[in-house]
C-alpha cells in the first residue's frame, strides 16, 4: 500500500487515492503512539463522518499525544484548550471585549473557532463550561450578542477525559454526550507495546517535538471534503436500516437500561457504519460495519439503572448482549 499519496493538490481525487491519504494518516500517527490503532481508526471515522469524539481513559495512555499527532498529520488549524476547573465558557467560545480606541466592543474569537478542537480533560471543569461546547458541537456555530459566527469547516471536538471515578473529575451533562459520534476508551498497555514506548523514548522520541519524529501532514481540508463526499455515497439497503433501529431499540428495552439509545444515535451509527464501510473499501454497508461501530457510537448514549452500575453491569456489555438477541439480516 502507498502510505505517500499525493494528498497536497487540492481538487477531485479517485476514491482509491482518498483512501491511501486517509491510511497515510494512520501511519503518520503510529510514529508517535504505540498501540492505539483502533483509536486511530476511530478519529479518521470521526472526520469522515464529519463527528466529534471523547477519548476515555487514565492519565498517561496517550490521549493528547494521540489528537496532537492527528492534528499534526493534517494541514488543519489545530487549538488546544486545557480544561480546569475556573475556565469560563467565554474562555472557550470567545466573548465581547471593549476597545478602547474605537469606544465600541468587539468579539474576541475563542480557541473553539479552528478545524480541530483538543479539549483537554473536559470533564475536569464544571458543567456550565462543558455546556458552553454544546452550539458549537451541534451546529458548528457560537453565537454572542445576539449575533450568529460560523465555525470554520471542517470542524470536530476531540475531547479526553479520565473516568469519573478519579479525584476532581465532574459527568459530562447528557445533552452534550450525545453530541460526539463515538467514544474511544484508551487502555493500558500490554507488556509488549510498553516497552516498544519505552524503547522509542530511549532513542530520543520527544512528545513534544512531533515534527522531530518524522510526522508531517498528509491531508488536506481539501481531500478531506472529498473523502466525506464519498462516504455519503456508500448505499445503505433497507434491511441494514432496520437493523441499526432495531439495535436502538433493544438497549431501550434492555432490563438495566433506564434510558436507551435515542433516535440521534441511530443516524450516528448510521454515519459511522458507512464511513467505516468506506475506509474498508465497501460500496455499501454490512451489518457487520454496524456491529464494529456499535460499541463505541452507542456506549455513553445509554443510562444504566442506579442497581445495575452497583453490580458492575456495563454499558459494553448490554451492547453485546444486544447485538447478539437482535436478528442479523442477511
Amino acid at each position: 500500500m502507498t502510505t505517500t499519496p499525493d494528498a497536497t493538490i487540492p481538487g477531485p481525487h479517485p476514491t482509491d487515492s482518498l483512501r491511501r491519504a486517509l491510511n497515510a494518516v494512520r501511519v503518520e500517527v503510529d510514529k508517535a503512539v504505540v498501540g492505539q490503532e483502533g483509536a486511530v481508526t476511530g478519529l479518521i471515522i470521526a472526520l469522515l463522518a464529519r463527528g466529534h469524539v471523547l477519548l476515555e481513559g487514565v492519565p498517561g495512555v496517550a490521549k493528547t499525544l494521540l489528537v496532537r499527532a492527528l492534528a499534526h498529520s493534517l494541514s488543519l488549524d489545530t487549538k488546544r484548550v486545557q480544561f480546569t476547573p475556573d475556565l469560563m465558557p467565554g474562555d472557550v467560545t470567545g466573548s465581547l471585549i471593549y476597545d478602547a480606541t474605537a469606544g465600541e466592543f468587539e468579539f474576541r474569537e475563542g480557541p473553539v473557532f479552528t478545524n480541530i478542537l483538543l479539549a483537554d480533560e473536559i470533564n475536569r471543569t464544571p458543567p456550565k463550561t462543558q455546556s458552553a461546547l454544546l452550539e458549537a458541537m451541534e451546529e458548528r456555530q457560537v453565537s454572542a450578542d445576539g449575533v450568529t459566527r460560523a465555525l470554520p469547516t471542517p470542524f470536530m471536538v476531540a475531547a479526553t477525559q479520565n473516568p469519573i471515578e478519579h479525584e476532581g473529575t465532574y459527568t459530562l451533562p447528557e445533552a452534550q454526550l450525545d453530541r460526539f459520534l463515538l467514544k474511544l476508551v484508551l487502555d493500558l498497555p500490554p507488556r509488549d507495546v510498553e516497552i516498544e514506548v519505552l524503547h522509542r523514548h530511549s532513542q530520543g522520541f520527544n512528545p513534544r517535538d512531533l515534527t522531530a519524529a518524522g510526522l508531517t501532514p498528509v491531508l488536506t481540508a481539501e481531500t478531506l471534503a472529498a473523502a466525506q463526499q464519498e462516504v455519503r455515497r456508500v448505499v445503505v439497503q433497507p434491511e441494514v436500516l432496520g437493523y441499526i433501529v432495531d439495535v436502538a431499540r433493544g438497549t431501550r428495552y434492555a432490563p438495566s437500561v433506564k434510558l436507551g439509545v435515542s433516535p440521534r444515535g441511530t443516524t450516528a451509527l448510521l454515519a459511522a457504519a458507512q464511513a467505516w464501510a468506506w475506509l474498508s473499501g465497501f460500496t455499501a454497508v454490512t451489518p457487520d460495519h454496524v456491529q464494529a461501530m456499535a460499541l463505541p457510537v452507542l456506549r455513553h448514549r445509554i443510562q444504566l439503572q442506579p442497581e445495575a452500575e452497583l453490580e458492575g453491569v456495563s454499558a459494553d456489555s448490554i451492547l453485546r448482549s444486544v447485538l447478539q438477541q437482535v436478528r442479523v439480516p442477511v
